[in-house]
């Protein structure tokens, strides 16, 4: 007699018992799925940052430099990913997940073995192919967290994997180069540094048990959209989406140039930036984002929690003003102004990231997830990193990324400010769905 073969659903859901055991102690969860989500994204930014740490000073092409056009690209496959993303996160379904996120990955560091071994400038199509999966990777992970009554702290402890490992994954980059090899092989051997780690850390995704029931109360249920959801759900909420993508664009482009032309950015500053000043920076700025930003578990009412979330997001674009102001006027330790200006950008990135689409869909109630809007706001905000580093060979500056930087997030900073206010006027009006009965 054939041996029956285990249910797959039914391995999953006992993998140890851990999901089971995790069901039952609330804390442990939230801890287990914050780790869980935190290194997985942590470990995805080895296979896409380190590259970044190498200068690229090899001949150009057209107007500009090789690094400008080794982020072009990566960025450009990024940014269709975010579009593909649209579709296919908000319609994954949880038990794929794992498969996808492993898959999606490991296609990424094939992609970083091809522009080693490939001449000249036939490499650079890989590293478009290195960011077209790799755009995915959030959405995916972020549908382990989201409708809880904790996402906000566990979409927090998220989000600082992204502004802790662009520092780390660089520092990694830089000491691989110090050990001798070569820039187009670094980003290859530091993607071997994570490939481990990231098999345990989906594994732990993997055991986190779907929303309880008093979640789904408090939050609403999140389930994949159709694309007749996708559409009905932005016609209702059109004026308010717009001024968040719009925001979300701009804050975007800042971000990119932090940390993409980091050392660039040091330089600029008179210091030359050694890996553990990238790694120290990123963790300081990702340790206040992350106790401000779950703070709002707190706020039982969502539409309150909603509209907190864009003060917190108005708060970090003035704390960039002031930051570029006095640059100008009294320049400051290139530490503290790189530590400044990060918690000025990621203030509201992050909040936009953990709780202003969670509360938006918790306080509706409407059939939807995170993942279509966040996709949906990643997408243009990505297209436009592309447009702004294919420019600035033609800035008046000469190129110089400081000046550009101090320049250029002034106008982002107020114009941000300004859409914020029309965000906060258009939201507190919100008609707001009642719970769910017990």
């Amino acid at each position: 007699m054939a041996k029956e073969l285990p249910d797959p659903k039914s391995a999953a859901d006992g993998f140890w018992g851990i999901r089971d055991w995790l069901s039952d102690r609330p804390w442990w969860l939230s801890l287990w799925a914050m780790v869980a989500a935190f290194g997985t994204y942590f470990c995805m930014y080895g296979f896409r940052k380190p590259y970044t740490a190498g200068s690229f000073g090899g001949p150009g092409y057209w107007h500009w430099d090789e690094k400008t056009v080794l982020l072009v690209a990566q960025t450009l496959g990024y940014a269709v990913s975010k579009f593909v993303g649209i579709r296919v996160i908000s319609e994954m379904t949880p038990e794929r997940r794992p498969k996808a996120l492993l898959g999606l990955i490991l296609f990424a560091h094939l992609a970083l073995l091809g522009f080693a071994v490939t001449p000249a400038p036939w490499h650079i199509p890989f590293l478009f192919l290195n960011g077209l999966p790799l755009g995915m990777v959030f959405g995916l992970v972020l549908g382990f967290l989201e409708g809880r009554r904790v996402t906000e702290a566990l979409s927090a402890g998220l989000c600082a994997s992204f502004i802790l490992a662009g520092g780390i994954s660089k520092s990694v980059g830089q000491l691989i180069l110090d050990m001798g090899f070569t820039e187009r092989w670094m980003p290859f051997l530091s993607g071997l540094v994570f490939l481990f780690p990231l098999f345990l850390f989906v594994a732990m995704l993997k055991c986190i048990p779907e929303p309880s029931e008093e979640d789904r109360v408090s939050r609403s249920e999140r389930v994949p959209m159709t694309r007749a959801d996708r559409w009905s759900f932005f016609q209702r909420y059109a004026i308010g989406l717009i001024a968040i993508t719009t925001v979300y664009f701009l804050v975007t482009l800042m971000r990119a140039i932090r940390d993409d032309l980091a050392p660039e950015l040091w330089r600029g500053l008179g210091a030359a930036a050694s890996p553990t000043d990238f790694a120290t920076t990123d963790l300081v700025v990702a340790l206040t984002v992350l106790a401000i930003c779950g703070l709002s578990i707190w706020i039982g009412d969502n539409r309150i929690a909603l509209l907190a979330s864009l003060g917190i997001c108005l708060i970090g674009f003035l704390l960039l003003v002031a930051t570029l102001v006095a640059q100008r006027t009294s320049p400051m330790a290139p530490q503290r102004y790189m530590i400044l200006v990060g918690l000025g950008l990621y203030l509201p990135y992050v909040a936009i990231h953990t709780t202003v689409f969670e509360r938006l869909i918790a306080a509706t109630r409407d059939r939807g997830n995170i993942g279509f809007m966040m996709y949906l706001v990643d997408s243009i905000g990505y297209l436009g990193t592309v447009a702004l580093l294919l420019g600035k060979p033609f800035l008046p500056d000469g190129g110089e990324v400081l000046p550009f930087f101090q320049r250029i997030g002034g106008w982002i900073a107020w114009l941000s400010i300004a859409t914020l206010i029309v965000a906060i006027f258009y939201f507190q009006r919100l008609v707001i769905a009642p719970r769910e009965p017990k």
